[in-house]
């Protein structure tokens, strides 16, 4: 009897186990001016308010690192990861891992940028070496801005830089460029006779930045992280004392001022309503921009050598449109989630 008892017991705790696992779900962000509301949703309490809606558990994670984070997502180590468009793209996508673009955030309006002592213009970049995160959402800006001036990477001289790194290097290295983002990007603008000489102001809503989610992930997981971060939005946009309050919290977590971080939201066009990043993600234009994103990428042989075409990798869309191979799509625009946050179905 007693071991009977301890059977039924062993096998029940086992289960319980088993369900507890299947109900925790892990999620990876890096620093960056449109991902710190994950920070402040983490810190406030909302997005385990809405985890406990749905009766999940979210880990929030911070990586450092922002390709490490999506290199760990693409292993299997989370079920989701704040990534720009493009590194969904190259990354996991072409890593042969099913996505789906969860939530458009915003894009960058100014808070990618190009940035060389004593330069003005972005010819002033010829015979220079270039400190970047290669192959990343950077180097995509810096060859918009090179074919806009009639120039092209023959001109320059690419060095892969961490981004946790280049802001230091730039200080460092005295006859250099940069191209990164924010926080790093505000940094270096503020060194002696540093210049600003292009940024993705001058290519609006090409570099959007998303949360991102296994497509085959939980439904519930999916719907506590739209509730969260529409949520923090609504906080950040709202106002009065609760706004102040979540852009210093922001502020301290990206390590800036209140000043400094309400700068980097100028230059960053945040989506706070859901139907902003829906109407994004319906328009027609994210295809556009998708296929310019494709092009470069796959020139520069981000499919994988087993890529002979830039129809490799399939991108959906909301309408239903897919980009590229219709039988291997691995990125998904969805505006499902954003939408039942718009009409308040979440």
């Amino acid at each position: 009897m007693k071991l009977f008892r301890s059977v039924i017991l062993g096998t029940a705790l086992l289960a319980s186990c088993s369900a507890l696992a299947a109900d925790k779900f892990k999620m990876a962000w890096s620093h960056y001016t449109g991902w710190e509301p994950w920070a402040y949703a983490e810190e406030s309490g909302i997005l385990k308010k809405w985890a406990d809606k749905y009766g999940i558990e979210i880990e929030l994670t911070l990586v450092n690192d922002y390709v490490e984070s999506i290199n760990l997502y693409t292993a299997g180590q989370f079920d989701a990861c704040t990534m720009t468009n493009m590194d969904a793209l190259t990354i996991p996508a072409s890593g042969g891992i099913d996505s789906t673009a969860l939530i458009i955030g915003d894009y960058s309006a100014g808070n990618d940028g190009i940035v060389m002592r004593n330069a003005k213009t972005v010819a002033d970049l010829k015979g220079k070496d270039v400190l970047l995160v290669e192959l990343s959402v950077s180097h995509y800006l810096l060859a918009r801005a090179l074919e806009m001036h009639g120039m092209s990477e023959r001109d320059i001289r690419v060095v892969n830089t961490s981004d946790a790194d280049i802001a230091s290097a730039f200080v460092a290295q005295k006859d250099v460029a940069v191209v990164t983002w924010n926080p790093p990007l505000q940094q270096v603008r503020q060194v002696k006779n540093a210049n600003l000489l292009f940024d993705s102001a001058k290519i609006p809503a090409e570099i959007l930045d998303l949360t991102l989610v296994k497509t085959a992930a939980d439904e519930r997981f999916k719907k506590a992280l739209t509730g969260a971060w529409y949520e923090t939005m609504a906080v950040m946009s709202g106002g009065g004392k609760a706004q102040k309050e979540a852009i210093s919290a922001m502020a301290r977590s990206a390590g800036s001022t209140d000043a400094e971080f309400n700068a980097q939201l100028q230059t960053t066009q945040m989506f706070y309503q859901p139907a902003d990043a829906v109407a994004v993600a319906t328009n027609s234009k994210l295809a556009e921009t998708m296929d310019s994103v494709r092009q470069f990428s796959f020139a520069k042989g981000l499919f994988g050598v087993g890529a002979k075409t830039v129809d490799h990798v399939g991108i959906s869309f909301a309408d239903g449109k897919v980009l590229g191979n219709s039988k291997n799509v691995k990125l998904r625009f969805d505006a499902s989630y954003m939408e039942m946050a718009r009409d308040g179905k979440l």
